[in-house]
């Protein structure tokens, strides 16, 4: 059982910076992959960003690219999310999620569906 918690989120002004946190426990805790998604009520689940585990590779939606950064920390079983010059359309719930599936196209981390453990969410809201 893998047990996800978010924390870092907050309301800010346009372009701001905010990091969130993903701290994991739980005794099977070896995931393949980390992302984050986003949601916001009445739409779906949207990609912001996934990182493997054990691996380098990062990938970044569109929307977000070179303003977000996601990082981890093996050691604390923690994954980050660097969210800076944040625009009120980054106005949302955001989620951490596992997954203990191995891909190697990491465009399969786009998939929220690839993903087994998730967190509660954070939310955060950016005003203009």
């Amino acid at each position: 059982q893998v047990h996800l918690v978010e924390s870092g989120g907050g309301s800010v002004q346009a372009g701001a910076s905010l990091k969130l946190s993903c701290a994991a426990s739980g005794r099977t805790f070896s995931p393949y992959a980390m992302g984050w998604f986003r949601q916001v009520p009445g739409k779906e689940r949207e990609f912001v960003a996934s990182i493997r585990w054990s691996e380098e590779n990062t990938d970044y939606a569109d929307s977000v690219k070179g303003r977000f950064t996601i990082s981890r920390d093996n050691a604390k079983n923690t994954v980050y999310l660097e969210m800076n010059n944040l625009k009120p359309e980054d106005t949302a719930g955001y989620h951490c999620a596992a997954s203990s599936t191995y891909y190697y196209t990491f465009g399969y981390y786009r998939l929220s569906r690839e993903y087994d453990s998730w967190g509660q969410g954070t939310q955060v809201t950016v005003s203009s």
